[in-house]
Order: C-alpha cells, then structure tokens, then sequence
C-alpha cells in the first residue's frame, strides 16, 4: 500500500478491509519503501495478514 502523512493504523486498516476477503487476525508491517515517482512525502508499505475467511 502507499501511505500518505498522517495517521497510519487508519490508513493500515482501510487497506487491508479493501483487498481482505476477511477480517484480519493479526498485520504486521514487514518493509518501508519509497513511494513511486521519487515523492518524499509517500512512502509504501508492504503488510502481511493473516485473514480469517468464512465460508
């Protein structure tokens, strides 16, 4: 995900309803790169989750 200034467990947690096809169990952030296109005000994030997905 690419996360703007601000608050990021919001952002975090978004990303995660959008792209889920479940509630998430746990998240962790496992790498910060910088954002495409050189912005220093963007960075991106890559997040591992374990969903829990109902039949």
């Amino acid at each position: 995900m690419e996360a703007a200034p601000g608050e990021l467990l919001p952002q975090v947690l978004t990303a995660l309803a959008e792209r889920g096809d479940g509630e998430a169990l746990r998240w962790a952030i496992t790498a910060v790169l910088p954002a495409t296109g050189g912005s220093l005000q963007r960075r991106r994030l890559r997040i591992e989750a374990v969903l829990l997905v109902l039949p």
